[in-house]
């Protein structure tokens, strides 16, 4: 299995991995271990940890920090970890990111601050500037987080990836485009070349590939990851027709299930997968699937035969 060099531009397919939660909605550690060793067991180049997906603005910093802590004491190397520590509060932002370092991660994936609108390209500049500054640590590597969908229209431009480029080439080494837009994610494998652009879907895994970009780290991965892997494998060995044919089913599942709540659906999947009962569990303010809901997702994993692609 490949391995990431933090000290190099991550490639691959990352999985925008769950966290799961105990009966008291805390953090269930040995099962994030677990969990995070499964992944990278079948096929994941490295994990997107405390994202979207992991419910990372339903926990604090501390939790997020110890979480971290103990997926690393449970023998998950750091260099295959790439933690969101964003944060709307700047200075929450350098020590989550100051934590991640410590604890080996190969980057750190950031959100911009989300909830003053307006700001502008400028304001969202000074924001990351001034991360990056206070952290002050070369062996930092940030990967930008664009999600306009969830952070209520504030989102990272083009021109204003340029720009921090242009101004931290040793940092700024990437993005995680999930704005679900082909043509923004070509522009930016166009205009900047060997920039890590990881698509947030694994839709355009491949098209992402051979436009040069990096990737993808995708919430699904979590439980197609061994088809999502033996697409980048089909893609690096030059078997043109073997991964389309590979891209197309691989984008099939996700058509498939996209049709559901992203989180609840995913978690109702792994406990099928794992007969953990803990998967069922949610910080508020999500909710579990509806019985009926559950059983057709269920129904049609079964009939997409999902469980070969999963961890």
């Amino acid at each position: 299995m490949q391995e990431t060099n933090p000290h190099e531009t991550l490639r691959g397919v990352f999985a925008a991995a769950l966290t799961p939660m105990d009966g008291d909605l805390n953090v269930d550690n040995k099962a994030f271990a677990a969990h995070c060793r499964r992944l990278l067991e079948a096929g994941c180049h490295g994990l997107g940890i405390f994202g979207t997906t992991g419910e990372a603005n339903s926990l604090s910093a501390k939790e997020r920090a110890a979480a971290l802590e103990a997926l690393v004491e449970a023998g998950i190397p750091g260099e295959r970890l790439l933690p969101g520590t964003g944060s709307c509060a700047l200075t929450e932002a350098v020590w989550l990111t100051r934590n991640a370092l410590e604890a080996g991660a190969a980057g750190v994936l950031v959100l911009p601050p989300f909830y003053y609108k307006g700001v502008g390209d400028e304001g969202l500049y000074r924001f990351f500037a001034e991360l990056v500054e206070r952290v002050g640590d070369g062996r930092l590597r940030l990967y930008l987080y664009h999600f306009p969908q969830m952070t209520g229209g504030v989102g990272i431009g083009v021109p204003l990836v340029g720009r921090l480029v242009e101004s931290y080439p040793e940092v700024v080494r990437g993005i995680k485009d999930s704005e679900g837009s082909w043509p923004r994610i070509e522009r930016l494998c166009r205009e900047l070349p060997g920039f890590g652009v990881f698509a947030g879907t694994e839709r355009f895994l491949l098209d992402t590939l051979r436009a040069g970009g990096a990737g993808c780290i995708s919430a699904t991965a979590n439980v197609t990851v061994r088809l999502a892997r033996r697409v980048y494998d089909l893609h690096a060995a030059g078997e043109a027709g073997e991964a389309a044919a590979a891209q197309r089913r691989l984008t099939g599942l996700r058509d498939a299930l996209e049709a559901y709540p992203a989180i609840p659906a995913l978690k109702s999947l792994m406990r099928s997968l794992t007969d953990g009962e803990g998967w069922r569990n949610l910080r508020p303010p999500l909710t579990k699937l509806s019985g009926e809901s559950e059983k057709r997702l269920l129904e049609e994993a079964r009939s997409l035969r999902l469980a070969e692609y999963a961890p």
